[in-house]
């Protein structure tokens, strides 16, 4: 059975072998020259440089999938593509553990590396994905707090 395109997956769940491995599945498999795979981890810091000691992720899972495949499908159809797919976990994470798989096939690298970007992109900006931050405080303390939340926070700070 070949493994679905996209889809918001419970950690631990989805080995990227099984990725890696339904590509070449594919019925267009022959076409492919390269493959693109962006792991995306969790990282120690914020873009602030505060600590992050873990990091919690949920989705709207109905939703998510549907948005995720919709942007596979939308970036399969260019010109030199095979395979797209998006693979996001939720759950509990730890320090470098990874969150989302994003892998492209095509005909020629050329193809592959732009197609692969904006997959990223696209998941980060349309995704109904929350992740919530576990940052330790200059004092010691780790606060949490839904990343939308804090954004929002920051933007109602800068228009009192």
């Amino acid at each position: 059975m070949r493994l679905k395109h996209a889809g918001v997956h419970e950690k631990e769940t989805l080995k990227l072998a099984d990725v890696i491995e339904s590509v070449k599945k594919h019925p267009d498999y022959r076409k492919v020259g390269a493959m693109g795979l962006f792991i995306g981890v969790v990282r120690g810091e914020t873009k602030k440089g505060e600590s992050v000691s873990r990091l919690e992720l949920e989705a709207y899972d109905d939703k998510a999938d549907e948005k995720l495949e919709e942007i596979c499908q939308d970036l399969q159809s260019e010109k030199g593509i095979v395979d797209v797919q998006i693979h996001h976990f939720t759950g509990e994470f730890e320090l470098g553990e990874d969150l989302v798989y994003v892998l492209v096939a095509g005909g020629h690298r050329e193809n592959v590396f732009p197609v692969l970007q904006r997959a990223v992109e696209r998941y980060k900006r349309e995704a109904p994905i929350f992740k919530k931050e576990y940052v330790k405080g200059k004092n010691g303390k780790v606060e949490s707090y839904w990343v939308s939340e804090r954004k929002s926070r920051k933007r109602a700070k800068i228009q009192e």
